[in-house]
């Protein structure tokens, strides 16, 4: 979360707002594109029969996410007046603290999450990958960045989780450098040949571009 938070506020200028960093704490039904997942998990709770047809595991809590604060008028007509209170436009978007529900506690509006494996095992790829399509499937709203971090060093295992389109954004190495380097020591032709697929598939990069890849 550190490097995350210092790296990420490094790039404001690329990608200014008033960020929040959690790290494994909040679930996401507490951002503004998951808020109605509390009410259903409610609902499967309270009803066996609608929780056998509809299953569970609607409230996952990601290893660090990144979320943005909707912004008021005045920080909206900071340079030139955009829009006035009486108006009835604009009256949807969730970026606008005036369209929630509180205006003065409006929910924060989930920007990435990032998924956390230290060594990748085939159950723990598989964990990774259900999380990640269930933001996709079960979000009202825009899609957030879905990540994972990993120092797994053999890249066939890194491929379990890496391998695909459509479930993570990309899979990000603690050092990608020094992993390259040792494999082509290790003259490891299986795993030097997985390296490279991931690594010029899109699939693996270092973790020094992901916070520029969250600026995007």
């Amino acid at each position: 979360q550190e490097f995350i938070t210092n790296a990420f506020n490094l790039l404001q200028h690329l990608r200014p707002g008033k960020w929040l960093y959690e790290v494994g704490k909040l679930a996401i039904s507490s951002f503004y594109q998951y808020e109605h997942l509390a009410h259903i998990e409610q609902k499967v709770n309270e009803d066996p029969i609608l929780g056998a047809a509809l299953g569970g595991n609607y409230i996952i809590r990601p290893d660090i996410v990144i979320s943005r604060r909707p912004v008021s008028d005045d920080e909206i007509n900071h340079h030139q007046t955009i829009l006035e209170s009486d108006t009835p436009i604009v009256r949807g978007t969730p970026l606008r603290a005036a369209n929630h529900p509180d205006p003065d506690h409006p929910l924060p509006l989930l920007h990435a999450s990032i998924s956390c494996k230290w060594t990748i095992r085939s159950d723990r790829s598989q964990n990774t990958r259900t999380e990640a399509l269930n933001l996709v499937r079960n979000r009202k709203g825009h899609t957030p960045h879905i990540v994972a971090v990993t120092a797994e060093p053999l890249p066939t295992r890194i491929a379990s989780l890496a391998l695909g389109t459509g479930d993570l954004d990309c899979v990000y190495h603690f050092a990608l450098p020094e992993l390259q380097k040792a494999i082509e020591e290790a003259d490891n032709e299986d795993q030097l040949d997985m390296l490279k697929t991931l690594v010029d598939g899109r699939r693996l990069r270092d973790i020094s571009d992901l916070p520029f890849d969250l600026a995007i």
